[in-house]
């Protein structure tokens, strides 16, 4: 057994895990293949209290809680018996009404998970545990939803025909319906993302949550076997929990507020310029501005830029971090003087390449941790870069730099 396998076991053995203590050794990173990733990010994401007595009786009152909502949030207005509730009420009090308004952000959600990660096979699989006691499929509804917004065409020939709407997205890109009965796990993010967003009108549904759900339900799943019956449950709770905190940045009226996501990419560009001088005027200089590239970084956590096994490494020290996402901006500095020379050296077409398409680039997600911990802690060194210098191999991965151990 690994002493930091070890370590992790025995805070997780004690009845009052040292929170100080916990989150240093999660922070060096959670080891893979043992079953307590999941339970460390339940800790970490506020979902579970350091007092291990407590936890039985927390995860049976959420995972209660999260059933009934499911029971009653998705209904289906056919079965509710009222004759004189129907689809045509002008009622504000109709429950049609608030159906029809529920499919708005029901057909975005939809769309949104049915591409969850395209390269993993994984949220096409069928989930071991679907929810057979839910009312209404979510893809059914959003199926009939699609039928009726059909419009009636006629042929040449006079024939009527039955037109769709046009969609804004392939057919490709839909995953293979299962069996009747089975559940691909794509439905379960979709149901997540559904009762989330009618507990939380304020904010609802904004693209890009379901990159921030996915690996959180990946890794509850495929984490530890024994939990994976609630994995829905707690990953609806662990997913709120997370968004409590950076919600601001799905907020576009925060944009430019201090907590709101034009702040945090300018408290980047500052980072960058304070490590990097010569890099950050490289980039002001040909005018990349953050939002081309860190935008998506900061508020999907990276989670398309690197691999799942990646993210969940990432993720282990983002989670960590004290001081709350502050390690996420050392870690997108990291990205950037990583690639130090080509970006120096390149012009803007070619650094746009680099830095939108950082996921083709050849890089140690561990060197970046390192490099990131440095910045964090001062202790950069950089040499100069020659305007003439031709970008090579890497891109200049790591040139110039001391390294240190991750801390």
């Amino acid at each position: 057994m690994s002493s930091k396998k070890e370590h992790l076991l025995n805070l997780l053995s004690q009845e009052k895990i040292n929170r100080d203590e916990f989150e240093k050794v999660c922070f060096q990173g959670i080891p893979d293949g043992c079953g307590i990733r999941s339970t460390c990010w339940k800790i970490l994401l506020n979902y579970l209290p350091y007092e291990r007595s407590d936890w039985e009786d927390v995860l049976s009152k959420q995972r209660g809680a999260y059933t009934q909502f499911i029971k009653t949030m998705i209904v289906d207005p056919n079965s509710a018996g009222d004759c004189q509730d129907h689809p045509l009420s002008s009622s504000p009090s109709s429950i049609w009404t608030g159906f029809f308004k529920e499919n708005e952000v029901l057909s975005q959600i939809d769309k949104d998970v049915r591409r969850l990660c395209p390269d993993l096979s994984f949220f096409q699989q069928a989930t071991r545990y679907p929810a057979t006691f839910c009312s209404q499929s979510l893809r059914t509804r959003v199926e009939q939803a699609n039928l009726q917004s059909m419009s009636v065409t006629s042929s040449k020939s006079g024939r009527s025909e039955l037109k769709k709407p046009k969609k804004k997205y392939n057919d490709d890109d839909a995953y293979q319906i299962l069996p009747q009965g089975q559940e691909a796990h794509w439905e379960v993010c979709e149901r997540i993302l559904f009762i989330f967003a009618q507990l939380n009108p304020g904010i609802s549904y904004v693209q890009g949550m379901n990159e921030i759900l996915g690996p959180i339900y990946y890794t509850f799943v495929t984490d530890n076997k024994e939990e994976e019956e609630f994995a829905e449950a707690d990953a609806f709770f662990c997913f709120t929990g997370l968004m409590s905190e950076i919600k601001d940045n799905f907020i576009k009226i925060l944009d430019f507020s201090q907590c709101g996501i034009s702040h945090n990419m300018n408290q980047l560009m500052l980072l960058l310029q304070n490590c990097d001088p010569q890099l950050h005027d490289a980039l002001v200089g040909r005018n990349i501005k953050p939002q081309f590239f860190s935008f998506r970084w900061i508020t999907l956590l990276l989670s398309q830029d690197f691999l799942y096994p990646e993210i969940q490494r990432l993720w282990d020290s983002f989670f960590a971090d004290p001081t709350r996402f502050q390690f996420l901006l050392h870690f997108c500095c990291a990205m950037l003087v990583a690639q130090r020379t080509r970006l120096i050296t390149g012009d803007f077409i070619d650094n746009m390449k680099v830095l939108q398409r950082y996921t083709e680039l050849e890089t140690d997600i561990y060197q970046l941790l390192q490099l990131a911990c440095q910045i964090r802690d001062g202790k950069v060194i950089l040499r100069p870069v020659p305007v003439e210098e031709a970008p090579s191999g890497s891109g200049g991965l790591f040139n110039g730099l001391f390294r240190s151990r991750l801390r």
